[in-house]
């Protein structure tokens, strides 16, 4: 007899909602859940990996130890007394030690609880993190905009009418940074209702394909469009409308002199889309319809990500459409997040490349091998990785990897030997997803509609398994006892989740959210910002001196001639998700995703074929992979999928190894960065593409 578990998937952004059919503890079916008033019964293959990682045979079980070249299983115990004694034998010698943490810690929020005790505990000064590869530039704009670096705007798509996503692909990511899963239905929702949708991207992504029009768009030069559309809007006469004027500081007049400065024609060239259409977005944006604008990875992954995503904010204030139905508006989930964790703040940090910015107490990652193998004592000689992979996803991985061999200790927190964590000395791994309990944490403050759900373990753990929070807290007791001091007194994460529902503006215990496990819906998103602006001033702070001399700095770059290389772009899939999905059979069967992109002229101008094996080059590395000829790209523009590079020595994961791919990653370029956040450029990478010496060859 089968049971059925509702549940949230954990496994991306979306949270869509799920039902797991069950057999004891064998996983029959994984489907999506029609009474989730999120997802209404939507979901992607990604959800059904998850009883691939639940039940993955190289997934390990017990705690490991590096000996040489070989793994060496431990009762946990043992392993906390070993780690324990060498954490405070590196601590009396004053050695610097450092966190990473990886995109899948925030989907968990027992983790989250507790991971800072541990990071304490060890006395690791530094934070790395995925963050810097991708989203603070989100979180930059949004603490100098609206005090908070988590108080972000999404657009409402269930009421809107003209939508235009740069750089975004969510029918692929069901949404990045804005939780939209269905998202295909409800753009085609928009449509029915006579809206439209415009997708900006070098590539015809998904999305693109979707939508009404597609605009090419050269890679890191949205800046430009962005710059555009602001000065047709502020040119035209456009005012603040009312509501929201009375909620604008003063520096909002800074604004007019800047763009006025500015060209269209210019613009225009230097982005490669054309002034009437430059014109037609804010045309559109203006006439009164409801309307958002959302920018995603492709423009945070540059070198003006921060000036970009102000942009974007700036573009929806100006067009009247923020905090607004139909427009872009901030989510006031069931716990109220945002409400209850600091403000965040933007410092600086010394580094071995000088002074970086510092966003939320992050140092940038493109620093992260820097750090590693510098020559003072300010080295990091013990790094612990909780769920992350910068091998795969920081820039110039060859580099990180190798400046992971120096390291005294490395403490890994990870179902799997992978890229990074096989230079690990120690690897401690949590339970399977599915003996885990689940809460839309860091997701509900960027969901479409105001929402929360609870989901607990479909069955319990394997006998000496442990959940993340487990590890976490039990290893920072072991080391407050190595050291002879008394072990924190925290709250378990399930205590501290019912308190945070308590004092939210909902007032639910967490035994009421659990009794309704198709998730709590508290309605669409309802204009808000009055009441929950964070700025000193308790206004929009629209402009800083730092914003205002980075739009100079990119205005001085416009005259600049286009280089002659081609430009490399990332990609994702649907069936994939970073890294970390690539041992699930099911997900990566069939046709080859990860292949060179490139538009037939530039295939023919270097005289390549489809299927030809191709060198890729960039300043820091080059990469041989299959060449796939296609439309979809725009000319000059090259691209290849994230995550992938499998085929290192001595990962533990067999079909990812089988599947390996290569990593765009030993390609980027750590000397790249936004100025203002220190954020690594994925996009934009400079290469060359020429037949590989094998073909070569062979011919």
């Amino acid at each position: 007899m089968t049971t059925i578990h509702k549940r949230t998937c954990h496994i991306c952004e979306a949270n869509c909602g799920i039902l797991v059919e069950l057999d004891g503890r064998k996983v029959v079916s994984i489907k999506g859940n029609p009474d989730n008033p999120l997802s209404r019964g939507h979901i992607c293959p990604k959800a059904t990996a998850i009883a691939d990682l639940q039940d993955d045979p190289d997934r390990l079980r017990k705690p490991v130890k590096r000996v040489g070249d070989e793994w060496q299983e431990l009762d946990w115990d043992t392993a906390y007394r070993e780690i324990a004694e060498r954490v405070v034998a590196l601590q009396s010698e004053g050695v610097k030690q450092a966190f990473y943490r990886g995109n899948p810690g925030a989907h968990d929020y027992a983790l989250s609880t507790q991971s800072g005790y541990l990071q304490r505990a060890v006395g690791a000064r530094g934070t790395y993190s995925a963050s810097t590869l991708d989203q603070i530039p989100h979180h930059y704009a949004q603490f100098q905009l609206y005090g908070h670096v988590s108080l972000a705007a999404v657009p409402d798509i269930d009421r809107c009418q003209y939508l235009v996503m740069v750089g975004g692909n969510p029918a692929a990511s069901n949404g990045s940074l804005w939780t939209v899963p269905d998202f295909k239905k409800r753009l085609k929702e928009l449509q029915a209702r006579g809206g439209k949708a415009v997708v900006v991207d070098p590539r015809q992504t998904e999305t693109a394909k979707l939508a009404d029009h597609w605009l090419p768009v050269r890679p890191g030069t949205d800046t430009a469009l962005l710059l555009g559309i602001l000065k047709c809007i502020l040119d035209g006469g456009a005012e603040l409308r009312e509501g929201l004027a009375e909620l604008v500081a003063d520096s909002w007049a800074r604004l007019q002199p800047m763009v006025d400065k500015l060209d269209l024609e210019a613009l225009s060239a230097h982005c490669g889309i054309a002034t009437d259409e430059i014109r037609e977005i804010a045309a559109q944006m203006t006439n009164g319809q409801p309307a958002a604008i959302h920018g995603r990875l492709g423009v945070s992954v540059t070198e003006h990500g921060a000036l970009n995503q102000w942009l974007v904010n700036l573009i929806n204030l100006a067009s009247g459409h923020l905090d607004r139905e139909g427009g872009a508006m901030f989510p006031q989930p069931l716990m109220d997040l945002v409400g209850q964790v600091g403000r965040g703040n933007i410092r600086t940090v010394e580094t071995a490349r000088g002074t970086l910015p510092s966003i939320m107490g992050e140092i940038p990652t493109i620093a992260l091998a820097d750090e590693l193998t510098r020559d003072d004592d300010q080295r990091i000689r013990a790094l612990y990785v909780i769920a992350g992979n910068p091998v795969l996803s920081a820039p110039d991985g060859r580099r990180t990897e190798q400046a992971l061999e120096q390291l005294d200790l490395m403490v890994a927190m990870d179902m799997y030997v992978t890229e990074t964590t096989r230079h690990a000395h120690y690897i401690l791994p949590p339970c399977g997803p599915l003996e885990k309990d689940h809460y839309t944490f860091f997701f509900g403050p960027l969901s479409v509609r105001n929402y929360g759900s609870y989901s607990g373990p479909a069955f319990d753990m394997e006998e000496g398994a442990k959940a993340d929070w487990q590890i976490a807290s039990e290893l920072t007791s072991a080391i407050m006892q190595a050291k002879g001091d008394p072990a924190p007194n925290f709250d378990t994460p399930r205590e501290r989740l019912d308190s945070m529902l308590r004092a939210s503006p909902a007032g639910m215990t967490l035994a009421e959210v659990e009794a309704q496990p198709d998730g709590i819906d508290l309605g669409p998103m309802q204009p808000c910002l009055a009441d929950r602006l964070q700025t000193k001033s308790g206004k929009i702070e629209v402009c800083s001196d730092a914003l205002i001399e980075d739009c100079a700095r990119f205005a001085a770059t416009l005259q600049e001639a286009a280089p002659d290389s081609l430009s490399l772009i990332g990609r994702r899939h649907v069936r994939s998700n970073n890294s970390w999905l690539h041992n699930s059979q099911r997900l990566v069967k069939g046709k080859d995703r990860c292949t060179l992109l490139m538009h037939p002229d530039d295939a023919a101008m270097r005289k390549l074929a489809d299927g030809d094996l191709v060198a890729i080059t960039s300043r820091v590395g080059t990469v041989s992979v299959a060449l796939e000829i296609t439309d979809d790209m725009m000319q000059g523009v090259v691209s290849l999928p994230h995550g992938y590079g499998h085929h290192r020595d001595g990962v533990g994961w067999k079909t990812a190894a089988a599947n390996a791919g290569v990593s765009i990653n030993d390609l980027t370029d750590p000397e790249r960065f936004d100025r203002l956040t220190g954020n690594a450029v994925l996009n934009g990478t400079p290469v060359t593409v020429e037949k590989s010496a094998e073909m070569v060859a062979a011919e």
